[in-house]
């Protein structure tokens, strides 16, 4: 069954935690849809972790059309969340024409950052599915910072919570901000909230799928590796270039042979040439 937006509130209704994971290939896409996942994120999380950009800022759409489109063919079950890049929503007619981009290469929603209440509004006047994101929010934010610490900030990141579900956003990312936070936002909104770095009182959590394998060698407070990848693929790596080196590969295992009389036929035409 393909979750959609109905899935994901009744699991917030039913308080079951909503499972939610960056996604970037095909490949991976197959083994998280098969793990159960419920949302996957093909955010803007791919420039660093993927593309070797030095931050969010430089992902454009043609990069997040282009990883959606992978994703997208390894997906059966989960629900599909593509972010809205950096500048890609500057005005609402600019958002929903990105938006309808990514939707129609599958996205089952977009998510954008912050308070853009015109945008949301003309998103959610055509029916595009809307997350938003709120606290630290990588692609206005330089300094990667916990957000909400002070009466002030935690006060504005409630109301602009608040203010979102009125437009009509149907989840909410709240990434590195207090536990105590979280868990206030979770309870005064009735949409589900997704939380990266935000405590444990979120409707969901999200990371980075590089992080939890053990892809980079970056270790982030709000992560947790669950596999040493990195450390894996250097020993295959290693070994595979020992076996070329003391011709180990390729084996009989991995050869084909011509049948002898086509062999035998070859080997004379040589000797006569």
């Amino acid at each position: 069954m393909k979750k959609d937006v109905k899935y994901l509130l009744d699991k917030k209704k039913n308080k079951q935690k909503i499972i939610a994971l960056t996604c970037y290939d095909y490949t991976t896409a197959l083994l998280q849809d098969k793990a159960g996942i419920d949302v996957i994120f093909v955010g803007d999380s791919v420039g660093t972790n993927v593309l070797g950009y030095e931050d969010e800022t430089q992902v454009t759409m043609d990069d997040i059309v282009h990883h959606l489109k992978a994703v997208r063919r390894g997906i059966k079950e989960s629900f599909i969340l593509a972010d809205l890049p950096h500048m890609s929503y500057q005005t609402p007619e600019q958002a929903l024409e990105n938006s309808k981009r990514l939707i129609s290469h599958g996205a089952d929603c977009v998510k954008l950052e912050g308070l853009e209440e015109d945008v949301v509004k003309c998103l959610r006047k055509h029916n595009i599915p809307v997350c938003g994101h709120l606290g630290l929010q990588p692609q206005t934010h330089e300094k990667k910072a916990v957000q909400g610490k002070t009466f002030n900030q935690a006060k504005e990141i409630i109301t602009a919570a608040k203010r979102l579900e009125t437009l009509g956003i149907f989840m909410l990312v709240l990434e590195l901000i207090p536990e105590e936070l979280g868990q206030v936002i979770t309870q005064k909104l009735n949409i589900p909230t997704i939380g990266i770095g935000s405590g444990r009182y979120t409707d969901g959590q999200v990371l980075i799928v590089n992080d939890i394998l053990g892809i980079t060698p970056r270790k982030f407070r709000l992560a947790k590796k669950y596999q040493d990848f990195q450390t894996l693929t250097i020993d295959a790596i290693e070994k595979y270039s020992r076996d070329i080196e003391e011709n180990i590969f390729p084996g009989e295992e991995n050869l084909r042979h011509m049948p002898k009389a086509e062999l035998d036929e070859l080997n004379q035409w040589l000797h006569l040439n």
